[in-house]
């Protein structure tokens, strides 16, 4: 039995999804002659619309709507691309901040329930404020040099992210959207976001960029909690200035990891090299965009040097950017997806009959419980 939808929803959902017609085809199983057809008409089966929905990861209600819907972020879009703003989101960010704002509702109320304080924190800096006395004052409450003497990226990254946790503020890293490695971040459309709140604030960071990149976007992202205010981000051209909030927080990022004095006494050192970059992104484990904008941005370098450097550095990144890494370990990725302090919290309400597990599964996108008492066992949670 057909049924007729909109045509203009038909193809809404596939675009939105990022599909060709070549593409939703082969997921449909049809030819794509057919898809042109659904698009042409708006008539197909019920369990065609039923797979297509799935098949571009459209609520299916979205399909008997009489126009597109104007979907957009729930909280402040900061993103920009060749310095024009980006107004729709992709179902990707949508999915994965949904997610998010699920965890943080989820461990928000837990906290509330144990009786904890809110965070002295959150909200405590003004855009006002002077830029090294800002980075001065995250500093008294996280050591911004303890990833200095990592061996890896990674370790700098982990130890990073280990010392923000420690403070009440959950981080969670992703490359794809829950577990469905066919569904990839872009760092193109965002590097991050911050969720602000006074008892769970939240850091989300896209883990399919490079990890010195992550680790601005984890600094910047920090700021905006100290700040106050939600957002998401991109970053075009290392950081960008086309918003007061977002011209604050990579000001204020910056110092935090590449400080003024020391960048000074490690260019004295550095500048003489051939590869004067390499040692200095070894030493402050940023990413070499970030270094350089530093230098130009203290004039240590020109600007043509800058222009030229910035443009092979990210055509560098290019390149590496189709690069893939293993699987590893299912259990192990999961864990290093998620705030360990939100993962344990969840996991031992679940345990304790206080949250349903159906609830830690959908939290979690976890597809069964015994995928769940599993990943406890991994956590050293007595199941």
């Amino acid at each position: 039995m057909k049924i007729s939808l909109q045509p203009t929803l038909l193809r809404w959902a596939r675009e939105r999804a990022g599909l060709s017609v070549d593409a939703l085809a082969k997921k449909m199983s049809v030819k794509p002659e057919r898809v042109t057809a659904w698009e042409g008409n708006g008539e197909l089966t019920f369990k065609q619309a039923e797979k297509l929905a799935n098949m571009t990861y459209t609520p299916f209600g979205y399909l008997y709507l009489p126009e597109p819907p104007q979907e957009t972020l729930s909280i402040p879009d900061f993103r920009t691309l060749r310095n024009e703003e980006m107004r729709q989101p992709s179902s990707d960010l949508l999915d994965i901040l949904d997610q998010a704002q699920q965890i943080q509702s989820w461990f928000r109320d837990e906290l509330i329930a144990r009786g904890e304080p809110p965070l002295h924190f959150v909200g405590s800096l003004s855009q006002e404020t002077p830029i090294e006395t800002a980075a001065a004052r995250i500093r008294e409450v996280i050591n911004f040099a303890i990833n200095r003497d990592a061996r890896t990226w990674e370790d700098a990254l982990k130890q990073q992210t280990e010392q923000i946790e420690a403070t009440g503020v959950l981080v969670m890293r992703n490359g794809v959207v829950g577990l469905n490695n066919h569904r990839k971040l872009s760092v193109d459309e965002f590097r991050g976001f911050a969720l602000t709140d006074d008892y769970a604030p939240l850091i989300f960071i896209n883990s399919s960029d490079s990890k010195g990149a992550q680790m601005f976007t984890l600094a910047h992202e920090l700021v905006h909690i100290w700040v106050g205010v939600s957002g998401v981000s991109n970053f075009d051209k290392t950081y960008a200035d086309h918003n007061d909030v977002e011209r604050f927080c990579n000001q204020v990022a910056a110092e935090l990891l590449v400080p003024a004095a020391e960048q000074r006494q490690a260019w004295a050192e550095a500048a003489s090299q051939e590869d004067w970059l390499k040692p200095l992104t070894q030493r402050f484990k940023v990413s070499t965009l970030v270094v350089l904008r530093r230098l130009n941005d203290r004039e240590l370098i020109s600007s043509n040097t800058f222009q030229q450097r910035y443009q092979a550095e990210q055509e560098r990144f290019q390149a590496s950017s189709s690069e893939k890494t293993g699987g590893g370990d299912f259990y192990r990725t999961q864990i290093s997806r998620f705030s360990n302090q939100y993962l344990t919290a969840l996991v031992e309400s679940t345990l304790e009959g206080r949250t349903p597990y159906r609830d830690a599964l959908r939290l979690l996108k976890l597809p069964k419980i015994e995928t769940f008492k599993q990943l406890a066992r991994e956590l050293s949670v007595s199941v």
